[in-house]
């Protein structure tokens, strides 16, 4: 028998202004693919053999050997079950079966396959790939290493190649260069994909992508040379095995280097890729599909700050009144909508990214490399400021659950460690915004010189940033909204781009002169990822599957993130005179209003986020709402509860204060 649902939450449902399910179709493509997700997921949430202990109650090495085994079931189960497509097998692994956190299995699905399908020739695919989509072999990505992470070029493992036996030899020359990071490495790999830098005749040419074997097929023992391991406790992702890797001489064959862009011949001739870019097409896929984990991750946190601080009744607002329920505090509203309205702005900005990654990737398979530099400027930009906006927003949300949100029970604190590493991991969001800078500065100066731009930089094209002051705005007007913060992005490109002139007058050469004007080049990045967001978010409202009810609460949600934005940002539009105070004070009353009319919304609007309470994996955050009750049970379950009196009290407490009695 179904649990009853909380009354607040009931009540909360029965006002809203549109149907959730609306919006949900909006979000995930449609009825049937909303049908087809939810079917899928339910397969792995309703499956006895993906059941087991809170693994918050587990020790690392529980943790570890269950999500192993849970990853096997996985691949299993797919095949029994038929599940072929990329999006069937990620709302049943990713989704269902690890609720949005990584397993050991992780890299191979998400780094290795995808740089064999990239970067291997024909001949290669045919003697790794098919072991690797069968399992039959288990890989990672070793790219990072422990003095260098997003500078490739100063990667330190190196791979030399020997023309008398046509083998590349791999060395690991100092401590800073050990693989260090790299997921599913530390037990789980016995192959890798290696990042090193090629050297032939003593000459380097740069970091090149490996196929190495690191431990035996036969009892899984690391191979003669290597080092493997594990690299200890971290933040988060308990179950999964981040290594440290080493190698001492080892051999491999030189056709071990995957060849489809670059190769080396026998005799040590080095071919160089037509493009040095085409190699980060898997690196853009990823960093795509970070912005969908941020913007899911973020959403996982409203939703379950919004349902509980609708369950959540505290103080009295009016003497002699109840307790009013802590979403009507507009306090609690400031704290929550802007991160609610934030988690629809990059889900939705996900779904253009990666639409437009693999609309590139196709014209990339035709010869057509031109797309490559703002594809990456985007991707760059777009993970670092989502993933930005996604650690703060989750703290944000843990704190407004109050004490009960530090718990595990609240399933926040989870969601943070699992997904606060995005910031650093695939590239620091930092030295990504500064790549991102750095197409807008080549793209800003194509401009001066009258070339006319298209994609995300079209903008830039002839725009010589001018102040429009005096005039009075409707900054609810959407189209205004998108001009201030494409001017603003206008202006700051043009302002680091005078900077970074600025600093080379001084006598700078360009690696100083670019360090020196990087604030400024990082806080235009910033300014041009924002406004693709909000121009996304604007230009979505339009979809035909919208009602109108619908429409007018997602129109309300794009208004409150643009103005949150802008009165946050308020220097930036005030600097040049393009707002006024005036503007921004009418922007400030905006933000109440709108607070005001997203509150009966506010439950509908996660809601349509259509997390089950599987995937959620949350007290705070149930469906029903039923809350109190379940965060008892939850404690009770904790290990600590599995005896009234721990061992410990006959170990160390019952001496103690025996011994204390005995003086008295």
């Amino acid at each position: 028998m179904a649990a009853k649902m909380n009354p607040d939450l009931k009540k909360e449902r029965d006002g809203a202004s549109f149907d959730p399910e609306k919006i949900v179709n909006f979000l995930y493509g449609g009825p049937d693919r909303v049908r087809r997700r939810r079917e899928v997921v339910s397969l792995a949430l309703d499956d006895p053999d993906f059941q087991h202990e809170d693994l918050n109650f587990m020790s690392r090495e529980q943790q570890y050997e269950t999500q192993l085994k849970k990853s096997i079931l996985v691949v299993q189960k797919q095949k029994e079950l038929g599940l072929v497509s990329p999006e069937d097998m990620g709302n049943y692994n990713y989704n269902g079966v690890f609720k949005g956190m990584s397993g050991p299995f992780g890299l191979h699905t998400s780094m290795f396959l995808p740089t064999l399908r990239g970067q291997a020739t024909a001949e290669q695919k045919a003697k790794w790939l098919k072991m690797a989509e069968n399992y039959a072999i288990i890989g990672t990505y070793a790219q990072t290493e422990m003095g260098h992470g997003t500078f490739l070029r100063g990667l330190e493992t190196t791979s030399t190649y020997d023309p008398q036996t046509q083998e590349f030899v791999l060395n690991t020359p100092t401590p800073t260069g050990t693989k260090w990071w790299p997921g599913c490495l530390g037990k789980t790999s016995n192959y890798c994909v290696l990042m090193a830098q090629l050297y032939i005749h003593g000459k380097s040419y740069g970091p090149h992508p490996f196929m190495v074997q690191i431990r035996s097929l036969q009892d899984h023992k690391p191979l003669p040379g290597v080092t493997v391991g594990d690299i200890g406790p971290k933040f988060g992702y308990a179950g999964n095995d981040n290594g440290f890797l080493r190698f001492d001489n080892v051999r491999i064959p030189r056709d071990n280097m995957l060849m489809k862009y670059s190769r080396v011949e026998p005799d040590g001739t080095y071919v160089k890729p037509p493009s040095s870019k085409l190699a980060y097409g898997t690196m853009v896929q990823v960093r795509s599909f970070i912005v969908s984990e941020a913007s899911d991750s973020l959403a996982k946190a409203v939703t379950i700050a919004v349902r509980y601080s609708c369950v959540r009744r505290q103080s009295e607002m009016k003497p002699g009144h109840p307790e009013p329920q802590v979403l009507d505090y507009v306090t609690q509203q400031y704290k929550l909508f802007p991160y609610l309205a934030a988690a629809y702005a990059f889900m939705l900005a996900a779904r253009s990214m990666i639409f437009v990654y693999f609309r590139s990737m196709e014209k990339i398979g035709r010869g057509d490399i031109t797309v490559l530099p703002e594809l990456h400027a985007l991707s760059s930009g777009l993970k670092s400021l989502s993933s930005w906006v996604m650690n703060a927003g989750i703290e944000e949300c843990r704190m407004a659950c109050g004490g009960h949100g530090y718990s595990h029970a609240s399933g926040i604190p989870s969601i943070y460690m699992e997904h606060t590493p995005a910031a650093t991991y695939e590239g620091e969001n930092t030295v990504l915004m500064l790549q991102t800078a750095r197409y807008l500065m080549k793209s800003y100066n194509q401009s001066l010189q009258g070339e006319k731009l298209a994609g995300s930089v079209a903008y830039l094209s002839g725009v010589q940033p001018v102040p429009v002051a005096g005039r009075t705005r409707n900054v609810l007007d959407l189209n205004v909204l998108i001009q201030a913060f494409q001017h603003r992005a206008a202006r700051l490109v043009h302002e680091a781009a005078l900077q970074l002139k600025k600093e080379r007058q001084t006598g700078k050469d360009q690696p100083d002169a670019w360090n020196a004007a990087s604030v400024d080049l990082v806080k235009a990045a910033k300014a041009h990822s924002q406004y693709f967001v909000v121009k996304n978010f604007a230009d979505r409202l339009t979809d035909p599957a919208l009602d109108s009810a619908a429409r007018a609460v997602l129109t309300r949600l794009c208004q409150l993130y643009a103005l949150h934005d802008i009165v946050n940002s308020s220097g930036d539009f005030l600097e040049d005179g393009y707002l006024t105070g005036s503007d921004i004070r009418q922007a400030r009353r905006h933000i109440n209003a709108l607070m005001a009319k997203l509150r009966p919304d506010a439950v509908a609007l996660v809601d349509a986020f259509d997390f089950p309470d599987g995937i959620l994996n949350s007290i705070l955050g149930r469906y029903d709402g039923n809350v109190y009750q379940h965060l008892l049970e939850w404690a009770k379950a904790s290990p600590l509860n599995k005896t009234d009196v721990h061992e410990s009290y006959y170990k160390y407490l019952k001496p103690f204060l025996e011994a204390n009695r005995a003086k008295l």
